[in-house]
């Protein structure tokens, strides 16, 4: 089976089944009506390994509840895939953020250990206009990672 011309240029993509598994789990992190549920089904997507949870991890980076804001950063780190870097170097940078929010940023910048992800870290560390403590905090994280 063979894929049409109609079907070129992504639109394969939209022919698949989007329903069960891990769609469920997107479907109620981003749209879910109970909060512990919600929370979950993020938590569950950071645990899954699928790739297919990182856009919709990275959009509940910018969500009012603050522990969805917090349970999506962690669920990158444990993806650990490069592409979310940017928003999470943005995260750790944004200084309207909760403090526990931004550290958990720098630990998943840790855990994804790109090039970029340590750059961004290294670059916070070393901005004496950033708050003193996450600045050494991040400092700490990547004094262990050289450790290893």
């Amino acid at each position: 089976m063979g894929i049409s011309l109609e079907q070129q240029d992504g639109e394969w993509y939209k022919s698949l089944p989007h329903s069960g598994g891990v769609y469920d789990l997107i479907y109620t992190a981003v749209s879910g009506t109970g909060q512990a549920e919600r929370l979950r089904a993020v938590v569950a997507l950071g645990k899954s390994g699928d790739p297919r949870a990182v856009r919709p991890l990275v959009d509940l980076l910018g969500e009012t509840d603050s522990e969805i804001r917090l349970a999506a950063t962690t669920a990158l780190g444990n993806l650990k895939s490069g592409r979310p870097v940017d928003e999470l170097i943005e995260r750790l940078q944004d200084r309207n953020e909760q403090m526990v929010i931004r550290e958990q940023a720098a630990v998943a910048l840790t855990s994804i250990r790109s090039t970029g992800a340590l750059r961004g870290l290294r670059k916070f560390a070393l901005d004496e206009n950033e708050d003193p403590v996450l600045r050494l905090y991040a400092g700490n994280l990547l004094k262990d990672i050289s450790s290893l």
